[in-house]
């Protein structure tokens, strides 16, 4: 369960009249008693003993460092870590008895009360807390005869440990109970829940400060100066916790936002869908057995078996299962249009953005939810609890909200949006990763929708059960590179020369062999995944260029963009650090996309092709009479080349109908100052055909079917040979003839 941190509770004062005012009120009533009592039996020599000893002074100094700064280890944080506090305290219970202990330590509780900004409340529970504790393990020692007082200081030696053991175990339950019974109040589970929470760790912590509080007392009694020598350890170990917990922290959140990570939202939602899977199993044990059908003594109430009338059940015929009643939720929230604050401000003012959008977006979840970013411009908010559908579009509706408060940076104003997808668990996956699939699926239909927000439906997701799976093996594929580019040549009709090459994907699969894309692709584009592959791909084309470029064989690569890879708003920027890596120009690179994409999405896809066109990068107009693009876009498009779709080109020679088509769009794009490509050229009568059109270029397999980067490389050095100077056009030799 994700408990609230057991010395945590709201910093908010309990309802007057609640079980947890009242138990706070008893706790704090009983700890002033408890103190008063102690105090009561202290005489003036106790208290001179106390004002002159330097001994009482250091370790009130160590008992209020040791609250204020606690161990913090991995996993746990300054409310939750280790107090060396409590070996101080107890050290002073120890050598001086109850009324030393409780003073130095309600000092040490409400000075740090003070210096954390906690609630009186929480301050005055903190200190009768540890009053009742040390009070219960002076009883202890009173039944062993051990008494300390400041007149009268107690050493122990070898045969008072089991006393001394004794008394920090009641010191231990003692504390731990009044915590956990405040949690389970505060939280409303039962008190075992609470104070099951942690309580491995906390032994082991309890058991490592209060074993050291007797050496305390040893070398208290030696000298005063001994006291520092035993904290150095302290120091020691509080400064290696420190790096750990820094280490930590910097492996489980983002730099730039101090938001959780992919990594520690994973964490998370395991721990939230483990809960809730248990919430579950019982009140599904609560409710015991279905006894419908039987009378009280279990045995079959006559005509149980038989099927009564469709009336008579109503809608309750159709009813299988009573919904969960234990829900949590995964939001995929994406900034619309971000890249324009990029490209129009600057990095830097982006980075301020995000910083700016992190604190809006955690300002606007409930408390208990996660807020994480996974990249970019798209984050993760983590529900470990919501009740319904309803429920999770409310807190959707808040972060948009939020968002749309406009934004003052720089001295400009913008407004910011973004398109929020939901996944349920249960009602849509059972794990992690499929939650988080299907919130991409919901957030891509949201993007589409211009909704702003869309929960999952299976009607919107076209994922099968295969589909999925081979989901997790393309994800697999990609951290074992069986990702692969294959280059197809692309050549001028007029005069044989290469135009270029395009980069075409293939997937090594172990066991199926090589698939292409529409085998595979399909699955991907709905997912997050798509932007690994995309950004696999990109970064294999331009590393093969700049090795072709190398050799002088100054080849433009050509690479896919789908319409996911146009609402990525950090695609542009993985594209430019790629040729300035690499020392490419621009044109070295070009982008196809496809005419359904940019027609059905003009709005969003026309921020990132303008962003690439602004940045040099050729784009060519894919698949072209597949979509309904309009004169008037066309021309409004900034692209330099058309590929005219192979479902036209194949049938060319057979087809009148497709020979006039094919000729209409040639004379189009030529009309437009574009220039023309045919796909799927298989024979030498479509291509004689084609050139007698006036299409400007074409690619299949006439020219050159798909090869991988080896064969590429040497059929290039083949068509070049000894390479060309730099510069020089990439026309130095007619391939019109097929490469053997």
């Amino acid at each position: 369960m994700l408990m609230k941190d057991p010395n945590n509770t709201r910093n908010t004062a309990p309802r007057r009249g609640s079980p947890l005012w009242i138990y706070f009120v008893a706790v704090i009533v009983l700890g002033i008693a408890t103190c008063a009592t102690a105090f009561a039996g202290l005489t003036g020599d106790d208290l001179d003993a106390l004002a002159g000893t330097p001994v009482f002074w250091i370790l009130g100094c160590f008992i209020i460092f040791g609250e204020l700064r606690p161990i913090i280890t991995p996993g746990s944080t300054e409310n939750n870590g280790a107090t060396t506090s409590t070996t101080f305290s107890f050290a002073a219970l120890l050598y001086a008895g109850l009324p030393i202990a409780a003073a130095l330590q309600a000092v040490a509780v409400i000075t740090c009360g003070i210096f954390r900004g906690r609630t009186p409340h929480r301050i005055a529970f903190n200190t009768a807390q540890y009053t009742l504790s040390l009070a219960a393990a002076q009883l202890v020692l009173a039944l062993f005869g051990d008494l300390a007082t400041p007149t009268d200081l107690w050493v122990p030696d070898g045969a008072d440990l089991p006393a001394i053991a004794l008394a920090g175990t009641v010191y231990f339950i003692c504390n731990d109970l009044l915590v956990g019974s405040a949690v389970a109040l505060h939280e409303r589970v039962s008190l075992i829940k609470a104070v099951r929470f942690d309580l491995g760790y906390q032994v082991l912590v309890h058991l490592a400060l209060l074993g050291l509080a007797p050496l305390m007392v040893i070398a208290m009694d030696r000298s005063a100066a001994f006291v520092p020598l035993i904290v150095l350890p302290f120091i020691a170990v509080y400064l290696n916790a420190s790096v750990s917990v820094r280490r930590e922290h910097q492996a489980l959140h983002d730099g730039l936002t101090g938001l959780p990570n992919r990594k520690l939202l994973i964490v998370r939602t395991e721990e939230a869908l483990a809960e809730a899977r248990a919430a579950e199993k019982r009140d599904a044990e609560k409710r015991g057995p279905d006894k419908r059908g039987t009378d009280k003594r279990g045995t079959e109430k006559r005509g149980a078996g038989r099927l009564a009338p469709r009336a008579a059940f109503g809608p309750r015929l159709r009813k299988t299962a009573d919904p969960p009643k234990h829900r949590a939720g995964l939001f995929l929230l994406d900034l619309d249009r971000f890249k324009e604050v990029n490209d129009t401000l600057g990095h830097p003012t982006g980075d301020r953005l995000l910083q700016l959008v992190a604190h809006r977006l955690t300002h606007s979840v409930r408390p208990g939810d996660l807020v994480a970013r996974l990249g970019g411009d798209e984050f993760a908010v983590l529900l470990p609890s919501v009740r319904d559908e309803a429920a999770a579009r409310e807190v959707a509706a808040r972060l948009r909200a939020a968002l749309s408060e406009p934004v003052r940076l720089d001295g400009m104003s913008f407004d910011l949006e973004g398109s929020v997808g939901i996944a349920l668990f249960p009602d849509h996956a059972p794990d992690f990763e499929l939650l988080l699939q299907r919130a991409d699926v919901a957030m891509y239909n949201a993007k589409e929708a211009r909704s702003g927000v869309e929960i999952y439906s299976a009607r919107k997701d076209r994922n099968s059960p295969a589909r999925l799976s081979m989901l997790g093996d393309l994800r697999r594929a990609i951290d074992r590179s069986e990702l692969e580019l294959f280059y197809q040549p692309k050549v001028s009709l007029r005069d044989g020369q290469l135009v270029g090459m395009e980069a075409l994907l293939r997937w090594r699969h172990p066991d199926k062999g090589v698939l292409e894309p529409q085998a595979f692709l399909s699955v991907a584009e709905q997912t997050y995944l798509m932007r690994s592959i995309t950004h696999h791909v990109v970064t294999a084309a331009l590393a093969q260029a700049a090795a072709w470029w190398r050799e002088d064989l100054t080849v433009q690569v050509a690479v896919n963009a789908s319409g996911r890879d146009l609402f990525d708003t950090g695609l542009t920027e993985t594209i430019e650090e790629g040729l300035l890596a690499r020392g490419l120009p621009a044109a070295a690179l070009q982008l196809e996309i496809t005419e359904r994409i940019l027609m059905n999405e003009p709005a969003y896809a026309s921020d990132t092709v303008g962003a690439l066109a602004d940045l040099g990068i050729p784009l060519s107009l894919d698949d072209f009479g597949t979509g309904y693009s309009s004169l008037v876009r066309l021309n409004r498009l900034p692209v330099e080349e058309v590929k005219i779709d192979s479902s036209f080109v194949g049938r060319l020679a057979e087809s009148t109908e497709d020979a006039v088509i094919v000729r209409s769009i040639i004379d189009l794009v030529r009309t437009l100052g574009l220039r023309s490509v045919a796909e799927g050229v298989e024979d030498p009568a479509t291509a004689r055909m084609l050139r007698e059109m006036g299409c400007d270029a074409a690619q299949g397999w006439h020219f050159g079917r798909p090869m991988d980067a080896e064969t590429a490389t040497a059929w290039l050095r083949s068509v070049y040979p000894g390479g060309r100077p730099p510069g020089t056009p990439v026309t130095s030799r007619s391939i019109l003839t097929p490469p053997s």
